[in-house]
């Protein structure tokens, strides 16, 4: 199944991280943002999402 990130919704109240990424999966992630229309940080977030409402 490929991911689809979610769509850029309106501004919600945030909070700033770093995270250190494996240069193969900065990459990867790259090229889902490119392909969607997205950022990297949407990208990210939609994974995280989707990944906390599989449990």
């Amino acid at each position: 199944m490929k991911f689809v990130p979610k769509k850029t919704k309106e501004k919600n109240p945030s909070t700033y991280k770093t995270l250190y990424l494996k240069e193969s999966l900065v990459k990867e992630i790259e090229k889902i943002a490119k392909e969607n229309d997205t950022s990297f940080n949407n990208v990210i977030v939609s994974m995280i999402e989707t990944c906390l409402n599989m449990k």
